[in-house]
């Protein structure tokens, strides 16, 4: 997901990481799915309930689970599949046409019947309000949306994007009742009304209280009688106490590597708490601003590549919970390539970085300031960049230290230009490679850095965007990431694991885990 709001990486310890079970979150056995109400913790907190506002996981973890999108991720899936719409599909070849029909029998949770009005209403709404925290930067292609009929809604798109029908299945593509919602403004109440598998009961600033949507029609098959979030805003021992003390069945993501830890050891196999690994495609990246005076210098840039140590960064740092990213797109997404290990290798040289910089003609030590923010992208990134510096000054060759600023005067900071090395964290809105190439080398690079990607942002991304069949891409995708490598406008440093704790009768949780980005409440059950 976007660059400013994505979840943080959950370090943990690596004895712990190697050796975690399998067995009372999973579905193994009998699943309990008695429709008990389950109780989430999480350490981050929902920023908006109204979807043309939120563009941070905590409101699309609301979104996933309140609002309908025309499309969306069932478990395991990477292609999306009908939900509020029975079918959609591309009506041209050139994929700028997007047609939908929708269900028969949809319903708000108030009951008002849902119709293509709701539809091209939630979408010209959005991109009305164009809220600078909201998702309509995701729709630059959207020119029209037209409804022939009350189950028929056409998308017109004024260039190719066969990436649309993944863009309207995420958290972008909630549908809002035109009835409940100021097609000009954004709705501040604190609640929401959508046709999704739950319906928000109340919405304050600890808790949020869901039960089941008596009127959902859709993919969804909830095998719970409702859940309820429990806020911690960003207090992780507070987290730790509550699903110790079983104040709450699941913590969500947050918990420092400390931290759970010492819920392991103080469980020591007896207390039914267990530690449960997902899959992700979160990374995250060193950025270089192109126009500045040393990180703008490409000796400088390929001298740094050639002496990150990513295998320490993970070990060390992040301690087996994520691993060593050597491309653009990662590991799970179609696409993915290994190009900065092909080009840089992975272990350091300080012989090839030596070279890099005297053929820049630089033959002193480079002065650097990596610049972090202390807890955005994980309650371990000041410390990475702080590894990251030891390693390049181990070299000899650079005199580097950090500077890590409030995120608020960090983005603020960046958009200006005043940084020449900094951090960025990235979660995918949807899993496919254009969300990762797209947001960094397209118009309007979300990095602010500065770099003109040519070739990438002239031919290579609308020929990938033209393509329906998305594993067609993997050449032109692959070209975009060797031409990364060469130029080194971001470094890619890892890609994460997803881990949550969960105590024993809550089954599911590894259905929520997934590249996808979606925390399914639908599949969670407990006896």
């Amino acid at each position: 997901m976007n660059l400013r709001n994505p979840w943080p990486v959950l370090p943990i310890v690596a004895g712990l990481a190697s050796g975690l079970l399998t067995g009372c979150g999973t579905e193994s056995g009998d699943a309990g799915a008695d429709g008990s109400g389950v109780v989430v913790g999480m350490s981050e907190d929902i920023l908006s309930t109204d979807p043309a506002s939120g563009y941070d996981p905590g409101s699309w973890l609301l979104f996933n689970n309140v609002f309908q999108s025309l499309l969306g991720f069932p478990k395991g899936a990477t292609e999306p599949q009908p939900d509020a719409a029975e079918s959609c599909g591309f009506a041209d070849t050139g994929t700028t046409v997007y047609r939908c029909t929708l269900r028969d029998g949809l319903k708000f949770s108030n009951g008002d019947p849902l119709t293509s009005k709701d539809v091209k209403f939630s979408f010209d709404r959005m991109l009305r309000i164009n809220d600078p925290d909201g998702p309509a930067i995701m729709f630059p292609t959207l020119e029209k949306v037209s409804t022939p009929d009350e189950k028929t809604v056409v998308f017109e798109l004024n260039t190719p994007d066969a990436t649309f029908p993944s863009k309207i299945a995420s958290g972008a593509g909630s549908i809002v009742d035109h009835r409940e919602y100021d097609a000009d403004g954004l709705r501040e109440d604190g609640e929401a009304v959508g046709s999704g598998p739950y319906r928000l009961d109340s919405f304050a600033n600890d808790r949020a209280v869901f039960s089941v949507n008596e009127h959902y029609r859709g993919s969804a098959e909830p095998k719970n009688s409702g859940v309820t979030l429990e806020f911690f805003h960003g207090d992780q021992n507070a987290l730790k106490k509550a699903v110790q003390d079983a104040q709450v069945d699941i913590a969500y993501r947050g918990l420092t590597a400390e931290a759970i830890n010492d819920i392991d050891r103080a469980d020591d196999g007896t207390g039914g708490i267990e530690i449960v690994e997902g899959s992700s495609a979160e990374v995250q990246h060193l950025v270089f601003n192109m126009d500045d005076p040393v990180a703008g210098k490409p000796g400088v840039r390929r001298a740094i590549a050639h002496l990150i140590d990513r295998d320490a960064l993970v070990r060390d740092i992040h301690q087996g919970t994520a691993s060593p990213l050597y491309s653009i797109v990662p590991a799970g997404i179609g696409g993915h390539n290994t190009a900065f290990f092909d080009t840089y290798g992975a272990r350091p040289s300080k012989a090839k970085a030596a070279a890099a910089l005297e053929e820049e003609g630089i033959t002193g030590k480079v002065r650097l300031t990596l610049w972090s923010t202390p807890s955005r992208y994980g309650p371990a990134t000041d410390q990475e960049l702080k590894a990251i510096a030891g390693q390049l000054n181990a070299s000899g060759l650079f005199d580097a230290d950090v500077e890590s600023v409030p995120f608020a005067q960090y983005e603020k900071d960046i958009e200006a230009g005043k940084y020449g090395v900094y951090v960025k964290g990235w979660v995918p809105d949807y899993p496919d490679a254009d969300n990762f190439t797209g947001p960094f080398f397209g118009k309007g690079n979300v990095l602010h850095n500065n770099y003109d990607a040519g070739p990438i942002t002239d031919s290579l991304l609308p020929r990938t965007a033209a393509q329906s069949d998305r594993s067609a891409t993997d050449e032109e995708f692959g070209r975009i990431q060797d031409i990364a490598a060469e130029d080194i406008p971001v470094l890619p440093l890892w890609q994460a694991k997803q881990y949550a704790v969960v105590r024993d009768g809550v089954y599911g949780l590894e259905y929520c885990l997934d590249a996808s980005t979606v925390f399914r409440f639908w599949e969670l059950s407990k006896n």
